[in-house]
């Protein structure tokens, strides 16, 4: 079976040495300080959002999937991202990886002014203290870090690094077996319902293995949620985010579609 997970690290390194080559670490590392010290970077708390929220709706601007091609390649992220806001979305994730999911760093710069109230969640393979930079410098408040993609010791020391720049993170995990990759650093914990080798979905994931996270945690189910109903049932088993892309993305009108949706979860 192709390992689509391990292809993608594997372009992506190739990518963030390609980047390194055209804008020097440190060049990036001193313009993200200098922008730190300005404070004029705004501070959105993701996990602060979703533990409030009545809804946990983390909705994702996804124009592309390995597994299915293109889902809606001629959307704008200023033509959604600012409509997911207004329609109640707790925090938003945008894709930056461009070859598999035909994302870009500068959507997240080009609505970053759009959306001021609202979380944004740079959502990549972070393999790198580099990429954690890019974020912090193109305005994201959170970045994803996968378990599946990183040694425990990669792991902590991104995480860290992130925390450094004011990043939260988001530590994404399959299965029990990565449980020894949380610590109490982690922001928040998500499970995610599609294997990142074949690319299969499965909502059960989070269902089979809620009993056995943190219940202190602040916990995220990502991937394959299509049905309000699903929200409701995992909110019962302690999650209180909810990662969705595709079921917003492949309607003419993604933001409708997610305020349709909360809509139904509220009544």
């Amino acid at each position: 079976m192709r390992d689509i997970l391990q292809e993608i690290v594997a372009r992506k390194r190739d990518e963030v040495a390609a980047r390194k080559e055209v804008i020097t670490p440190r060049f990036l590392y001193s313009q993200v300080e200098k922008l730190l010290e300005s404070d004029e970077r705004p501070h959105l708390s993701m996990r602060e959002n979703l533990a409030r929220s009545s809804s946990g709706i983390i909705a994702e601007f996804k124009r592309k999937s390995p597994s299915k091609g293109w889902i809606h390649a001629d959307l704008r992220p200023e033509d959604v991202v600012p409509a997911y806001a207004a329609a109640g979305a707790s925090a938003i994730s945008i894709l930056t990886d461009a070859f598999y999911f035909g994302g870009d760093q500068a959507f997240i710069r080009r609505v970053r002014p759009m959306v001021p109230c609202t979380p944004v969640l740079r959502k990549d393979f972070i393999i790198d203290e580099y990429q954690l930079f890019e974020a912090c410098m193109i305005g994201a408040d959170a970045v994803l870090l996968i378990a599946a993609d990183l040694q425990k010791v990669e792991c902590r020391s991104l995480l860290q690094t992130a925390h450094q720049l004011g990043l939260e993170v988001l530590l994404e995990i399959h299965d029990v077996n990565e449980l020894d990759y949380v610590s109490p650093e982690v922001d928040m914990l998500g499970v995610n319902n599609r294997h990142l080798g074949s690319f299969h979905t499965n909502v059960q994931q989070s269902f089979r293995i809620a009993e056995q996270l943190p219940g202190d945690m602040i916990l995220v189910s990502e991937s394959g949620i299509s049905d309000p109903k699903t929200v409701l049932e995992l909110r019962a088993a302690g999650f209180r985010g909810f990662l969705i892309g595709e079921t917003f993305m492949r309607e003419a009108d993604p933001g409708e579609a997610l305020s349709n949706f909360i809509r139904q979860l509220q009544s």
